[in-house]
């Protein structure tokens, strides 16, 4: 497992609340961070099937474009009762003529789940990849999961994306219904950060 030893990391996004999210987290180890837009870096093509490829092409990507180390993610929701769909697609699950709608994406997900009968409970993961990597090529892959179940109608305004019917395992709330901050304390994605700073960082 490679330490992180340089002062820059470009975060291979155009998100500003992920980038302050992980700015955050990374503070304590003295790197400043920027993002895909600080240096007008495109969004590169999406083309593998699953997290880890596709986090790679964005980490890859972001590193060829500057010279700098770049740790990117991806993330996204599988669904036992639909083969692991929507999965690497979650987003584009939700896109319309429009923009994103994840109501149209929940009401999808849950009635191609009635579709088939699906047993109840019908068990969810939220997963979320991270890929550090540097310039010479080199990288480290750190995976974060949030087992729970979906369930309907869906419950609660905050988060966003399939958060208002996921019920993470051992609670009574949808991430939709839960304070933010504790919602981000047990997520897929600081579970996948743990994993990160406590290999890379510590």
């Amino acid at each position: 497992m490679r330490k992180f030893e340089e002062k820059k990391l470009l975060i291979a996004t155009h998100n500003n609340g992920k980038l302050v999210e992980i700015a955050d987290l990374l503070s304590p180890f003295g790197v400043s961070v920027s993002s895909n837009a600080d240096h007008g870096l495109p969004e590169p093509e999406e083309t593998e099937t699953t997290f880890t490829g596709n986090a790679r092409i964005k980490a890859h990507a972001a590193v060829k474009a500057t010279g700098l180390p770049a740790l990117s993610d991806d993330s996204g929701i599988t669904v036992d009762g639909l083969d692991g769909a929507p999965g690497v697609y979650t987003a584009d699950w939700a896109e319309t003529p429009n923009g994103r709608n994840f109501v149209l994406a929940m009401t999808r997900t849950w009635h191609e789940l009635e579709a088939r009968n699906a047993p109840m409970p019908r068990k969810a993961q939220f997963r979320c990849c991270l890929v550090l990597a540097w310039p010479d090529g080199h990288d480290e892959v750190f995976e974060g999961v949030m087992p729970g179940e979906l369930v309907w109608p869906m419950r609660g305004d905050q988060g966003h994306g399939y958060d208002p019917i996921f019920q993470p395992d051992g609670y009574k709330e949808t991430f939709g219904e839960m304070d933010r901050w504790e919602k981000n304390k047990i997520s897929h994605r600081a579970d996948a950060f743990r994993k990160l700073i406590e290999s890379c960082f510590a």
